[in-house]
Order: C-alpha cells, then sequence, then structure tokens
C-alpha cells in the first residue's frame, strides 16, 4: 500500500495495490497496520457511514468539537468525488491550508483525516459511493460546518460541475464567522488529544 501524507498535516492517502483477474479484482483497502505507522497509533472505530450521491452534490465542509472529535478513513466504492481535507485547526501553521484527492473505483485509494481537520467532497459521477470508517460517533451537539464554496477557503472545486447542498451546508457560516465565534478547534487541544491517543 502506497502511503503520501497531505498538505494538511495529519493527513494521508492510501493508494493500494491491486490484483485483477479475469473474474475481476481483490483489494485491500483498509490496514490497520499502515493507518498505525502512518499515524502513531489505532484508529478505533466507533461508526461507520455510507453515502450515495448524485452529480454535484456537495457535501461539507463538516468537523466536530476537540476532544474527541471525529477522526475519518474515507473510501470510494462506486464512481468518483473530489474529496477535500482543510486545517481549521485555529493556532495551527497550516490554518486554512486545504488538499484534495479524487477517490474513485479506478485507483481505488483512501484518504485519513484527524480530529479538527474538516472535510468535504463532490460527486464527481451520478450514484458517487463513499464509505467513511469513524474514530466517533456522530454527535449533532459537537459537529459542525463551513461553507464549502466561502471563498477565503477557495476550496479547488472544478469548474463546469454543478453543485447541490443540504439547507444545512446552503446555510453554514464563512470560516471568517465560524472562527469569530469560537467554534474552531484548537490546534493545541487536537495537538494534546493525539498525544493521547500515542500513550
Amino acid at each position: 500500500m502506497l502511503v503520501e501524507e497531505l498538505k494538511v498535516p495529519g493527513s494521508f492517502a492510501f493508494t493500494p495495490k491491486q490484483w485483477p483477474d479475469p473474474r475481476g479484482v481483490f483489494l485491500e483497502w483498509f490496514k490497520a497496520d499502515a493507518l498505525r505507522e502512518a499515524l502513531g497509533h489505532d484508529l478505533v472505530l466507533r461508526q461507520a457511514n455510507h453515502s450515495v450521491s448524485s452529480r454535484g452534490t456537495l457535501r461539507g465542509v463538516h468537523f466536530a468539537d476537540v476532544p474527541p472529535g471525529q477522526a475519518k478513513y474515507v473510501y470510494c466504492t462506486r464512481g468518483a468525488v473530489l474529496d477535500v481535507v482543510v486545517d481549521l485547526r485555529d493556532g495551527s501553521p497550516a490554518f486554512g491550508v486545504s488538499d484534495s484527492v479524487r477517490l474513485d473505483e479506478v485507483d481505488r485509494r483512501a484518504i485519513y483525516l484527524p480530529e479538527g481537520v474538516g472535510h468535504a467532497f463532490l460527486a464527481l459521477t451520478d450514484d458517487a459511493s463513499v464509505t467513511y470508517l469513524c474514530s466517533e460517533p456522530y454527535n449533532p451537539g459537537h459537529e459542525h460546518g463551513i461553507h464549502p464554496l466561502d471563498p477565503e477557503l477557495a476550496l479547488p472545486w472544478p469548474d463546469g460541475v454543478p453543485t447541490l447542498l443540504s439547507d444545512k451546508d446552503a446555510a453554514a457560516p464563512s470560516l471568517a464567522a465560524a472562527r469569530a465565534a469560537g467554534l474552531l478547534p484548537s490546534f493545541d487541544a487536537c495537538q494534546a488529544y493525539d498525544a493521547q491517543l500515542r500513550q
């Protein structure tokens, strides 16, 4: 499995080796050992989510309070999405930095994003199916969002793909408004929580 660190510190892309034959293909899309080697700790799984999106559906930018936050390992089982990770950790040297990875049924790569980092994706095909392995269950009182089309974020959405947002995501605040309201995770709290996971 090829492991690459993304521009957002603590985030990684994982590209599995595939074994095709006349019957189809086999691959190991999640390997705990490879993830542990990259992170320095195990990913404890508390919830698994699955979404199916029509082309142009834009989900996110979502993040959770830290601690405990919600780390995610994200994999596209069908179709294609442009997956985006953005550093929302207030005080981080990389604050506001984003990176994107195409997740699809060709390369079959996955991404990991740590607690305190924002996550969004745009469905590039109809019936784009995405599975998320999560370190914590969904907790609506501690979940937040940033508008995915906020010009300050300038996320790398491709031109020519229409966007369909949920009412909740369309009403999400800008990065500046979320920061002013104290909604963003603290970089120090995220670092302390990561150190706790490594013990």
